[in-house]
């Protein structure tokens, strides 16, 4: 599968994710291409800087030699607005990825037939060369 878009990430990821119970947090790693190479589920529970540690979300990109990378979570109520928390670790995620040299292309929180892309959103990915 090919990555234009958060389209065509939350139609893969969508009725798998907007029934959870609990956050989940997955990477999608790609390759040059833009195609999915591997996907991860990275994180279960709530989601805050304390649990979404970067050296475990690019672990798993740097031993597939990852080109880019998105993450994802879900939002168990079913809205997809970001909090300050998930704002505060994309931040920090892309700033790590820039520095690792595997960019974060987008975070897309998934809520019930419904999404929030951060990279849409703007400000947390300014920073971000493509």
């Amino acid at each position: 599968m090919d990555h234009s878009g958060p389209e065509d990430v939350t139609e893969r990821v969508m009725e798998e994710m907007r029934f959870l119970q609990q956050e989940h947090f997955i990477a999608l790693y790609l390759n040059t291409k833009n195609q999915v190479m591997h996907k991860q589920t990275l994180f279960i529970g709530g989601l805050n800087s304390s649990i979404v540690h970067p050296r475990e979300v690019f672990k798993e990109g740097i031993r597939r030699s990852a080109a880019s990378m998105i993450c994802l979570h879900n939002h168990p109520s079913g809205d997809p607005s970001p909090s300050k928390e998930d704002i505060q670790v994309t931040k920090r995620l892309v700033d790590c990825g820039n520095i690792i040299g595997i960019p974060v292309l987008d975070h897309i929180i998934i809520g019930d037939q419904c999404y929030v892309s951060l990279r849409d959103l703007g400000g947390v990915f300014e920073s971000v060369n493509l």
